[in-house]
């Protein structure tokens, strides 16, 4: 009978003589990628082969409020807040049968005189958690004069491996009845905020994932919406 060595960082001859993978030691086998907010199930049965993953959870960012101003007058707000993020990697025995995965929405823009919503929060199961962003509020009222306020904070970190909250929504500045400038909003770690606007209308969009929305900015009588922050995202790499 001819006799086979075998790589045991990679092989395993049992006792029944079949030939098969240690397990782990395939490497990266697939990336899942869930970019639409809402609820999902991961089920570990899906991937037979499965030894580990490593999960990263972005939370969405908050939106921004609107501005409305008088006849000579200007209003500016604040910008959003951007999401959390975390990570874990996590072996194939400590995950349940199914894990639902949450993919936090961008938050509400304001209309010209609300609050924009707060970012929803993303997770992977219990076991890599991420908090939203939190809207920018509504802080400043039409005049003519000097004014300025703090920005939005960002979010504490959540759950895992490594984790970290959102970056702040910038603060909003009036100079005089014609000249100011609305927050910018917080950055993310797979995305940036909204830019920062210094003329009439709704703050900046979001660029890529969990960035917080710009604040509005409103003038001579003008009334505007707010702007919707970024969704978030959950990536599962898995390793066979």
């Amino acid at each position: 009978m001819a006799a086979v060595c075998v790589d045991d960082s990679y092989f395993d001859v049992g006792d029944d003589g079949r030939l098969t993978m240690v397990p782990g030691s395939l490497g990266l086998k697939s990336v899942l990628y869930y970019k639409t907010p809402g609820n999902f199930d991961f089920k570990k049965s899906d991937y037979p082969w499965l030894a580990r993953i490593w999960i990263q959870v972005q939370a969405a960012g908050g939106g921004a409020a609107g501005a409305k101003s008088n006849a000579g007058q200007l209003v500016a707000q604040p910008g959003g807040a951007g999401g959390g993020y975390g990570e874990r990697l996590i072996d194939v025995a400590s995950l349940g049968a199914t894990e639902t995965i949450v993919v936090g929405a961008g938050g509400t823009a304001g209309t010209p005189t609300v609050d924009g919503g707060n970012g929803g929060n993303s997770s992977f199961g219990g076991l890599c958690t991420a908090n939203g962003g939190s809207g920018g509020v509504a802080v400043m009222a039409s005049g003519a004069t000097v004014a300025c306020f703090s920005g939005t904070p960002g979010p504490l970190a959540g759950l895992g491996d490594v984790s970290q909250g959102g970056g702040a929504g910038g603060g909003p500045f009036r100079l005089s009845g014609g000249e100011g400038q609305a927050g910018a909003g917080g950055e993310s770690r797979f995305g940036h905020g909204g830019y920062a606007r210094a003329s009439s209308g709704g703050g900046g969009a979001s660029r890529g994932f969990g960035g917080g929305a710009a604040g509005a900015l409103a003038r001579d009588g003008d009334s505007v919406n707010g702007t919707q922050g970024g969704d978030g995202m959950v990536v599962v790499w898995l390793y066979g």
